[in-house]
């Protein structure tokens, strides 16, 4: 290593990255996420140097590990642990709404991951594993106050050994009984949470959130010279929260956080927080980093504000930094092409391998299911009009990208002659099933090609405006739809290049595409779509390319 005048901006990950869980093996870092019921789900990152990230891989990456039948968009995989031992890569998270936790495991953090081996017995939420220096390995959550809660929130974080023979046999390997060891830092605290163990110098310290996922979300500690406790919390806690900070907060939502030491000996401390805009967070929970110091045996913020800020110095510099960094982060216009995994002449759930930063919601665990496929039209992404919406909860052809910034531009060329009026093919902004804007092309009572902005916002779909499209833009040429935001009023465009696009609907309002409007745990994502709307059509729209832009 060597002195580094370099500086790290926050959010490291920008856009909905949610819950990061960071390790690292030698020279190498690596963070995941939560996805929801968002498919391929939770995404693996490289890093050299806590500054630059590149996705590798993700975990959950092929329909046969998990289902997401039925899953609302905010539920499914939520707070995944990554930590690694001994050559093994561990990965924890909670399947909400069906199976509850597991555990897969990787030799490579890129992939392929094993299929998940189910904790029975394991309650709640947030699991975590701590492998401890004697060799003993445990299993750490989150679940309701046992004798029965109190309140809404009144959980506990418990521990429970683990037997890693039975996890290689392929067994649940919890053993043994489990054991309450905190309640949380604050009186009558609630959603003591995301809950993760380390030993540093002689002690066990339990890092953890509490206080909801909202504007009173903290991080806290507590440490103890025996697992088994008793535990005692820091005098100072939280360790860091904005919560006080109010409404005019730059960033805000403070929580859920993990520690690493780079090889340096330096310490880190990845959470998640978000960035309001207009005092509504459209882009979600994002990963932040702040610098970590020990000072009499506890963990604080190395900032002169104690808080998150903008940028931070990195002492050190790799001698090999990541490549190819960023990718994700800056304006890209991507090309669908069939990947070399890929056979056959449709999509197969197995051989689905979009960009890495694309997803699709939920995922066909059936080839019968498969909406999309790269391989029917060499060059383009194609999807199939089946019966399934975008306010529904099966398997819609869809797949989008996330936002990440406050200002940008969405756009993508799409060839789509509708056979029906029931059909409709399109870009859309989602937020959930139940708050998203899809400007679409469907086919008028006239039997003209036409465009409509359909809002939803909780209730039925409204519809904003509708139009024919003229007639240099005829059924079987692509066009381009597009959407920009600026200070969050969003307006749609259409057209035949990019040079020439005319304005057609907006602006609308873009706050509605935020957790403040629309609950849950999500962050936006722009794509594409395609919709019998109720009816298998058997038609298909083709998706040549899609950009993101930002300024």
């Amino acid at each position: 290593m060597v002195k580094s005048s370099l500086r790290y901006r926050n959010p490291i990950l920008s856009g909905f990255y949610p819950d990061p869980s960071i390790c690292r093996v030698g020279p190498d870092f690596y963070l995941v996420n939560s996805t929801f019921a968002y498919f391929p789900g939770i995404p693996v990152f490289h890093s050299r140097d806590l500054r630059r990230w590149k996705q590798i891989g993700n975990a959950i990456h092929r329909p046969a590990q998990l289902c997401f039948d039925g899953h609302r968009t905010s539920e499914g995989l939520f707070a995944p642990t990554i930590r690694h031992n001994r050559g093994t890569f561990y990965l924890l998270c909670t399947l909400i709404g069906t199976s509850g936790n597991f555990i897969i495991t990787a030799s490579d953090p890129a992939g392929p991951w094993s299929d998940p081996v189910w904790l029975s017995g394991a309650g709640g939420i947030d699991p975590s594993i701590f492998f401890d220096d004697d060799g003993t390995v445990w299993y750490t959550g989150t679940h309701a106050a046992p004798e029965g809660e109190a309140y809404p929130g009144n959980c506990e974080i418990y521990i429970q050994e683990m037997d890693l023979s039975l996890l290689a046999a392929g067994k649940n390997p919890l053993i043994g009984e489990s054991a309450g060891i905190w309640r949380g830092a604050m009186r009558n605290a609630v959603w003591p949470e995301g809950p993760h163990i380390y030993r540093i110098n002689g002690w066990y310290y339990l890092l953890y959130a509490e206080g909801g996922t909202g504007r009173d979300h903290a991080v806290c500690v507590a440490r103890s010279k025996n697992i088994r406790g008793p535990w005692e919390g820091k005098q100072g806690n939280p360790v860091l929260t904005h919560r006080y900070l109010g409404k005019n907060a730059e960033i805000v939502n403070t929580g859920h956080a993990d520690i690493v030491d780079d090889p340096e000996g330096n310490w880190w401390m990845t959470l998640l927080a978000s960035r309001p805009f207009q005092e509504v967070c459209p882009l979600g929970r994002e990963t932040f980093m702040v610098p970590v110091l020990w000072e009499d045996g506890w963990p604080c913020i190395a900032s002169k504000t104690g808080l998150i800020e903008e940028e931070f110095p990195l002492p050190y510099a790799p001698d090999h930094p990541t490549d190819n960094i960023d990718w994700i982060s800056e304006n890209s216009c991507d090309h669908f092409s069939v990947n070399s995994d890929n056979d056959g002449d449709k999509m197969t759930p197995n051989s689905i391998r979009l960009p890495l930063h694309w997803l699709m919601l939920r995922m066909p665990v059936n080839e019968k299911d498969a909406a999309l496929s790269l391989t029917a039209r060499p060059g383009a992404l194609r999807l199939f009009t089946t019966a399934a919406t975008m306010r529904g909860r099966d398997h819609p052809a869809f797949v989008g990208r996330r936002l990440k910034h406050k200002n940008w531009t969405f756009s993508a060329a799409i060839e789509f002659t509708p056979q029906t009026e029931t059909e409709s093919a399109g870009i859309i902004l989602i937020q959930s099933e139940d708050w998203q804007y899809r400007f679409e092309l469907y086919r008028a009572a006239s039997g003209c090609l036409s465009l409509r902005l359909v809002r939803a916002a909780g209730t039925e779909d409204e519809i904003v405006m509708t139009g024919e499209c003229s007639g240099e833009e005829m059924p079987g040429n692509p066009l381009i739809l597009a959407a920009c935001c600026d200070e969050m009023a969003i307006s749609f465009f259409y057209g035949k290049d990019r040079s020439s696009l005319k304005h057609c609907a907006g602006p609308v309002d873009g706050r509605i595409l935020s957790t403040e409007y629309a609950g849950g745990f999500v962050g936006t994502l722009a794509g594409v779509f395609a919709s019998g709307n109720g009816k298998n059509i058997h038609n298909y729209a083709d998706v040549f390319w899609a950009e993101y832009q930002h300024s």
